[in-house]
Order: structure tokens, then sequence, then C-alpha cells
């Protein structure tokens, strides 16, 4: 099986985006692979010498064949602590390489938000993203498998093979 990473870009440990995004990787991949929870790097991010565990992170991310990559909506797109995290990885880091994004959201407004902002980034960085990304209202969180379900079944035939 290819690697799989589950990228948390939540400032909050052990917040619910945290838990969509392992459900979700779980629901399409059968497994989180390596999880990185950005929230314990954050102090590490803006070191002004390079940090061992961002280091690890970010080497996690670029060896992974598959990225599930979350975020809450902070602002009407991802968060800033997840965009200074992929700010440090080079330019094409990501070719080759499939990214499922998903954003869990407080309202039905930001819904576009996964496709409009999200998805470029992880094109921008050469990631393949095959389907459309992944918006979990808060309130949805509770019957999570009745969204995961129709989004895994999208993903079938589409990810690489053993992924």
């Amino acid at each position: 099986m290819g690697s799989i990473v589950t990228l948390v870009g939540n400032p909050r440990s052990g917040s619910r985006t945290l838990t969509v995004a392992v459900r979700a990787a779980e629901a399409a991949l059968g497994s989180a692979g390596d999880v990185v929870d950005l929230a314990g790097l954050a102090p590490h991010l803006f070191a002004p010498q390079p940090v061992s565990a961002v280091e690890v992170a970010l080497d996690l991310v670029k060896d992974a064949d598959v990225l599930v990559v979350a975020s809450p909506t902070y602002k009407g797109t991802y968060t800033g602590l997840l965009k200074a995290f992929l700010d440090r990885l080079p330019p094409r880091a990501l070719a080759g390489k499939h990214a499922l994004p998903i954003l869990v959201m407080g309202g039905a407004q930001h819904a576009l938000a996964v496709e409009v902002h999200f998805r470029p980034l992880l094109v921008e960085l050469g990631a393949i993203v095959p389907t459309p990304g992944l918006a979990v209202l808060e309130s949805q969180i509770a019957d999570l498998d009745a969204v995961l379900k129709p989004w895994a079944a999208q993903l079938e035939g589409q990810l690489p093979a053993g992924a």
C-alpha cells in the first residue's frame, strides 16, 4: 500500500477537525496512516532555527503517496496554521501525490471554500486532487458516516493502486 498521511491544520489539539480527518481517511483509504496534527507544532513553525519535529512532519508530507488534508474554516478558508506549514514545502513538493482536501465549517455559506480556496493551494503545490473536496458542517459530525460514505464512493478508482 502507498503511504498515507493525514495532515490536520487546527490550532487546537484533539479537535473535531482531527476526528473528521481520521474518520474520512479510514472511510476512503482504510487507514489514516501517519497523522500530523499541527496543533502540537504551532509554537515551532516560525522558530528561527529548524525544529526536528517540524522537519519530520514536512518529510512525512513530502514522502506520502496520498494526503488527507483537513482544516476548520477560519474567515472563509483554511487556517493560517495550515498555510504556514504548507509554505515551508518547496515548490511542487506535492507533484504526483494525491490530496484530499477537507474543511470543517459552522455554516453552509462556507461550503465553496474547499473548492475555491483549498483545492487551488494543493494544486499549486503539485498535488492531484481527484474529487471535489469534502465540506463537513459541524452539525453533520454526529452522523459522519452519512457524509463520508458517498464521498468515499466518489474516490473509487481515482487513487493510486493500493491506496
